[in-house]
């Protein structure tokens, strides 16, 4: 990817500044104008001749460029400025224009590799450094989920794309116009600054809807990011104004997202292998997978890699979330000393490992790969000599704790120290509220946590402290 991009998205990276400075002697009609005229010269590629506009305000031109904004943000195409278009003027948005019949940038510049590396140069006050990385991770993931795009993460150098908070001008002639209007800008793929997002510090960042929520426009930028431009429909993640009302807990990008996206990069490919097949003489089959039976439940749920692995007597299912349909396999001919019927399975992420249990015994596995020096005692964990078995677990990744479910109870475990924490076993109703039935299963993914009892699942917010749906056990199955 050449230079050429780069003149081209500094034009259209122009952030809109406050209100155009008024006299105090100005008219509220004026005002109105004033910011108008600020809004098109910005957004739709309006000349900037300030006594021009508010002389000509009733010219043909003026009312076709306002016909412009208000059919590409769905407003009745009055071409004056009345209340709805100037409630809408009002919403915080993006910092790139909306001018051009295009899903994708002029010239539709696109990264000519599918592996794209990123940083996060610095960080918000707003929220904490791991809150920052998940929501980025999020909201990469969204792009990943629907084309063959990966994506991994780099502390230092020059990353595709350069991820940062700033106020005011921050050094790429566009500044950011304090708090409310403009969130963010980024620039489509290229060198240098192309690819990269900037975000305004002076906005408040949240995890939720009470400020700006990051995950939400950093999808959005990150879209830009990887080449795509506004979309018309008030539906699409690339609407350019902030939708604070979106229900976090039912997010999905919409199909003109996916079309947009799928333009530049296609649809995605079936998931490099995690875990190699051994071939040997005397492995077995699997029988006919009873993914879709209405009775199904599972014995242990763990990730691994970025999959998903159902495990169910001697069988497991191995779902990437990338794909539609579940592999189905022996763990026999992945982990010859692994037991059939297990108990529970979580993976460590930044140990690279998964830990399987059964009886009062545990086995640690890395990829393919069966650990040494295992199966051990669970009590070597910490666990009192009256606990037999564990019925589910799961890791947290960003706070580095461990959560064993037995029975009606839980304890946890310090990651970083190796030991349990005091004041555990607690009751699971007292802290997963709604979580009332023994837990067969469990594991975490985009910020929920799903727990498993019998054919049912119970999708649990942990911020909101509440379940947010209830589902079929194999409904990560498409059934």
């Amino acid at each position: 990817m050449g230079m050429e991009y780069l003149p081209v998205l500094l034009w259209l990276c122009v952030a809109v500044c406050s209100s155009y400075p008024l006299h105090e002697s100005a008219s509220d009609d004026d005002a109105g104008m004033q910011l108008l005229q600020k809004y098109l010269e910005n957004y739709y590629g309006l000349a900037k001749d300030v006594k021009q506009f508010i002389k000509k305000k009733d010219s043909t031109p003026i009312v076709k460029k306002i016909q412009e904004m208000q059919k590409f943000l769905g407003l009745e195409m009055t071409g004056k400025l009345d209340s709805n278009t100037m409630e809408l003027m009002h919403k915080p948005r993006c910092g790139v224009p909306d001018a051009g019949a295009f899903s994708t940038f002029p010239g539709s510049p696109k990264w000519r590799k599918t592996h794209i590396t990123y940083r996060i140069v610095n960080y918000t006050l707003d929220l904490p450094r791991e809150s920052v990385d998940s929501a980025i991770e999020k909201a990469l993931k969204v792009w990943e989920e629907v084309t063959p795009l990966t994506f991994s993460r780099i502390s230092e150098g020059e990353a595709d794309i350069m991820i940062s908070f700033a106020v005011g001008e921050h050094g790429d002639f566009v500044p950011f116009d304090g708090p409310g209007t403009v969130l963010a800008h980024a620039y489509a793929p290229g060198p240098g600054i192309n690819g990269d997002a900037h975000f305004d510090d002076d906005e408040r960042w949240t995890e939720d809807v009470t400020g700006t929520n990051l995950f939400l426009v950093a999808a959005h930028e990150l879209g830009h990011s990887l080449g795509l431009f506004h979309s018309a429909k008030a539906e699409a993640l690339m609407y350019p104004i902030y939708k604070s009302s979106t229900d976090l807990s039912r997010f999905h990008l919409s199909q003109d997202d996916v079309d947009g996206i799928q333009s530049l990069y296609g649809t995605p490919t079936a998931s490099p292998d995690v875990l190699v097949v051994p071939t040997k003489s005397n492995s077995l089959e699997p029988e006919t997978s009873p993914m879709c039976s209405s009775t199904l439940f599972f014995d242990a749920v763990s990730t691994l890699r970025g999959e998903v692995l159902f495990f169910k007597d001697r069988h497991f299912w191995r779902k990437s979330l990338r794909t539609p349909e579940p592999g189905f396999h022996l763990i026999s001919s992945f982990w010859p000393s692994l037991p059939s019927n297990m108990d529970a399975a979580y993976e460590v992420t930044n140990r690279d490992t998964v830990f399987i249990f059964k009886g009062n015994q545990f086995w640690a596995i890395r990829g393919h790969e069966e650990l040494a020096g295992y199966p051990k005692s669970i009590h070597t964990l910490g666990l009192p000599a009256t606990v037999k078995k564990i019925d589910a677990a799961v890791s947290n990744k960003e706070k580095k704790k461990t959560y064993f479910f037995v029975e009606d109870k839980y304890w946890r475990l310090d990651e970083k120290k190796q030991s349990m924490e005091p004041g555990f076993p607690r009751k699971i109703a007292e802290d997963f509220p709604g979580v009332d039935s023994r837990v067969d299963a469990v594991f975490e993914a985009f910020g929920f946590l799903y727990f498993f009892s019998g054919s049912s699942q119970l999708e649990f917010d942990p911020n909101a402290k509440k379940v947010t749906h209830i589902l079929k056990s194999n409904s990560w199955f498409n059934c």
